[in-house]
């Protein structure tokens, strides 16, 4: 079982005790980020969804861990090609555990195993501009924006009145009374990874 150890965190292949654990994260205050709130609480559905994450040959799933043994988190790559050798990230976080530097520790390390031990060149990922903490911490990893698009939202009935949203209205296009909002796509490929690891390993000396 492979375990991919960071400064803080540790990667390991998610378990279906993993799942079961999520159950009892927080909630994210803002409703922009409602999607990523872990949906389910019974046994019957998170086992349902675990099955759906890791019975694919495309697919790879971590379980998040930090330094106290405790799941704050999972990471995943779908979409894996190995010819073409590229994969899109996907990262959720217990919201009790962000702007702490977990999820900078947890894709700095991903990303040297995805190049180095998967041998893979191209990590792509997809970010709603609106999540502008996300796309921080992505760009500190090395990501970059490569293209913009506009996209449905996933929730049509949120409430526009609802001060995040309007804190974060020109992230969003109203159209014939639908909601869409601005998706980045970001990548990083292995050249640039190893060319800015060695300018901060230069850096660090």
């Amino acid at each position: 079982m492979d375990i991919i150890r960071g400064n803080k965190v540790k990667l390991i292949p998610l378990k279906l005790e993993d799942a079961i654990y999520m159950k009892d994260w927080g909630k994210h205050e803002t409703p922009l980020l409602n999607d990523y709130n872990f949906p389910y609480s019974k046994y019957e559905d998170i086992a349902e969804w675990y099955d759906y994450k890791i019975n694919s040959r495309n697919k790879k799933y971590f379980a998040i861990y930090n330094e106290e043994g405790r799941v704050i988190g999972y990471l995943g790559i779908k979409g894996i090609r190995k010819i073409r050798k590229k994969a899109t990230l996907g990262i959720v976080f217990d919201p009790n555990y962000v702007d702490k530097g977990y999820g900078t520790d947890a894709i700095k390390t991903f990303i040297n195993y995805f190049f180095n031990k998967m041998k893979m060149r191209t990590l792509l990922l997809e970010v709603a501009n609106f999540n502008k903490r996300a796309i921080k911490c992505y760009e500190n990893c090395g990501f970059i924006k490569y293209k913009k698009y506009l996209t449905k939202y996933h929730d049509q009935t949120i409430d526009r009145e609802n001060p995040y949203f309007k804190n974060e209205e020109s992230c969003f296009v109203i159209k014939w009374n639908k909601i869409y909002n601005y998706i980045y796509k970001m990548k990083i490929d292995r050249n640039t990874y190893r060319e800015t690891r060695g300018e901060s390993d230069k850096n660090n000396i």
